[in-house]
């Protein structure tokens, strides 16, 4: 008689037969099959698989939205992937849109701090100026704000992108904007308060700077995971708008307000950004594969899972019954072995976050983050002064110069469309700033000559000065950001984007605290010195390009050389 421990050394030494399946191998034969079509289901229909990490949890209100699909639409059937897409982009874009909007109300308020008001509201005998900056100098007091924000954005800068890749961007992002929320709405509530320290307004300044680096290295990361390489410079051309939108409704609402109570013009625009916050904290997916998404899992993987699907062949049927067998058989395991064609649940190229030292190597980050410092100091100055400008220049009033200022975003709009629709029809980036750097130098000296002639001429100018001044500025810290973040050299380390992101932008935002700093303290000897000074940047921004343009028309020449081989 055999002992029950020899029975069992017998089972396992006898050669592997081929059994019908229980009642068990079909439910986990079914929990395969229903993963491997995850990627075809309605929306919240599908499990979602979350993260080791416990941050990385799938958001409230993606919840809810789940649980509310599958009690009213679960006849209705949508790509998955697609929709997550779009509530990223719209998120992302809303979320930018807003820290721009932040930016904008201190350029509006500064002509009714100063005490130049307006005929009309002098007439009404209301109260003009406010201390301290209702002083002589007050451009230098304006001056000394700027650059307490950009100063203190721009080294805050290079730890946020270094804290972004170490922590949920859901959380990062929500209480950042929120944070920021707080800190524009204490610059608004000095009015009420009756604070008049210039500390205070310096303080404030100082940590909305500080929060507000939250925005850029976050929203940049999350649409380089959920977006690929495929048109990415007019993808990130049409997103980048929402820089030019936020300064837009942040120079509209501020201008409503700001000849009445200008407090308004920073409490509206605090309230919100943390609302809009928020709505990132309940809907926001930061990973794409706590919902079941492979984004960069590759095309052909997903191709071949879903053809698989379709197919529902014999032989398929077969392996799955083999890899359920083996799986019966084997007492450790306790995950069913899913196809081959299945793509694993941690998507290829997320490596280790890299170091800021590590990131300078990349070959293009040292010359674009040098090129965006000269074309952010000229973006800047022109968001900062460039109402109190148009007013200086001309006999409009404060509302009124602030609505003009607007066309100079528009024109950003278009410039970043154009330029990322440039960029990706011809993949040379750096040859696209350079043509668009050439261009902005001489529009800047008609704009500074001939920009006060009339209304129109005025229109016109403003609209071309933005398209070329922040065409390059919109590329490089979008998509070259992007495709630096993810270039070769790093071999599919996605987790670069975010460090690559904030030394880029990071060095730009010293170039916008330069601008508007060197714009308060030149403007007092003239503002034709100031136009100089713009048109000098940009043509050391071309500069800068130069190697990189090179680089680019050699590629060129011999990708020609070899079609005429072939």
């Amino acid at each position: 008689m055999r002992t029950s421990e020899q029975k069992s050394s017998w089972h396992y030494s006898q050669p592997k037969r081929i059994r019908e399946p229980s009642h068990l191998d079909e439910q986990h034969l079914h929990l395969a099959h229903r993963s491997r079509q995850s990627m075809r289901a309605p929306l919240g229909l599908a499990r979602t698989r979350k993260m080791s990490n416990n941050y990385n949890d799938v958001p409230f209100g993606i919840r809810a939205v789940q649980r509310l699909s599958r009690q009213c639409c679960t006849r209705f059937h949508a790509r998955r992937d697609l929709l997550y897409k779009m509530s990223v982009f719209v998120l992302t874009f809303l979320a930018y849109a807003c820290y721009h909007m932040c930016r904008k109300p201190i350029s509006v308020v500064k002509s009714v701090l100063q005490g130049n008001c307006s005929t009309a509201l002098a007439a009404s005998g209301q109260e003009c100026g406010y201390a301290p900056f209702d002083v002589p100098d007050a451009t230098t007091l304006f001056g000394m704000l700027d650059s307490a924000f950009l100063f203190s954005y721009a080294i805050a800068m290079f730890a946020s992108g270094f804290v972004a890749e170490r922590v949920s961007l859901r959380y990062f992002l929500s209480m950042g904007m929120i944070l920021t929320g707080v800190f524009t709405y204490m610059f608004g509530i000095a009015r009420t308060s009756n604070i008049h320290s210039l500390w205070y307004f310096i303080i404030v300044q100082i940590f909305a700077g500080i929060f507000q680096t939250t925005g850029w290295p976050g929203v940049v990361a999350l649409v380089g995971r959920w977006f690929g390489k495929s048109k990415r410079g007019l993808i990130f051309g049409i997103w980048n708008s929402h820089t030019s939108i936020g300064n837009i409704l942040g120079t509209l609402i501020a201008a409503h307000y700001v000849e009445s109570d200008w407090a308004l013009s920073f409490v509206v625009p605090g309230i919100i950004i943390a609302a809009v916050g928020f709505l990132l904290f309940l809907f926001l997916v930061d990973q794409p594969e706590i919902v079941g998404c492979y984004p960069q899992a590759g095309q052909q993987e997903r191709r071949v899972a879903n053809e698989s699907d379709v197919e529902q062949d014999d032989e398929e049927q077969v392996r799955h019954n083999d890899a359920e067998i083996n799986y019966r058989s084997a007492p450790t395991e306790r995950t069913p072995i899913l196809p081959r064609s299945q793509p694993e649940a941690v998507p290829r190229g997320r490596g280790r976050p890299i170091s800021l030292i590590d990131a300078l190597f990349i070959p293009g980050v040292v010359e674009f983050s040098l090129c965006l410092f000269f074309t952010k100091l000229v973006s800047y100055t022109f968001m900062y002064w460039l109402p109190l400008y148009i007013q200086k220049s001309s006999t409009l009033g404060p509302e009124l110069s602030a609505d003009l200022s607007t066309l100079f975003d528009v024109g950003g709009i278009l410039g970043a469309i154009a330029a990322g629709y440039l960029s990706d029809v011809s993949g040379m980036s750096a040859t696209v700033c350079t043509g668009m750097l050439f261009v902005a130098s001489p529009i800047l000296l008609m704009y500074q000559q001939y920009g006060a002639l009339s209304m129109t001429i005025s229109i016109v100018l403003l609209i071309v000065v933005g398209i070329f001044v922040n065409g390059p500025y919109a590329l490089i810290t979008t998509s070259v950001s992007a495709e630096l973040g993810q270039h070769s050299s790093l071999e599919g380390n996605a987790n670069a984007l975010a460090t690559v992101t904030a030394i880029i932008d990071g060095t730009g935002s010293i170039g916008a605290a330069v601008g508007p700093l060197l714009a308060g303290l030149i403007s007092t000897a003239g503002w034709q010195y100031v136009f100089h000074m713009l048109i000098a940047a940009d043509i050391i921004a071309m500069v800068l390009l130069g190697r990189l343009v090179f680089k680019e028309f050699a590629a060129l020449r011999r990708a020609s050389h070899r079609i005429r081989i072939e």
